[in-house]
């Protein structure tokens, strides 16, 4: 039986096995390790931590700007990340759930991260078209 999601350690872990599998992807992983180092990914997936405890927990520990880095990292890759590339995160994303947790803050989590790859992306179009 797959276990909620009630604490910052469940988070944590579920964050580090997401990421284990981003950075070893055919197509994210060359775009996530080329913008962050392999001595900056254990501070990354800690911030990333904080943004999942906000976002299910309410708790407002996240301080960043992840729009200003999916700008930036679009920027970088001259304008070619695509709707499939947040699609192929979202499907790591519940899949990883879903092998994990179960339960009421499981759902919060994928509905949060359908949300957010449809609005980031949405705002990477409308930069590019500024």
């Amino acid at each position: 039986m797959r276990k909620t999601i009630s604490s910052r350690e469940d988070i944590s872990t579920l964050v580090h096995a997401f990421y284990g599998k981003i950075r070893s992807h055919e197509t994210l992983g060359p775009i996530f390790n080329s913008h962050i180092t392999d001595t900056d990914w254990p501070i990354h997936l800690n911030k990333l931590t904080d943004f999942w405890e906000t976002n299910i927990f309410g708790i407002p520990k996240f301080k960043g700007n992840p729009t200003q880095k999916h700008i930036q990292v679009d920027k970088n890759l001259h304008h070619k990340v695509s709707f499939n590339h947040f699609e192929q995160w979202l499907a790591l994303w519940t899949e990883t759930l879903d092998e994990m947790f179960e339960g009421e803050n499981a759902i919060k989590a994928k509905n949060r991260a359908k949300n957010m790859a449809v609005g980031q992306y949405t705002t990477l179009l409308n930069f590019r078209n500024n």
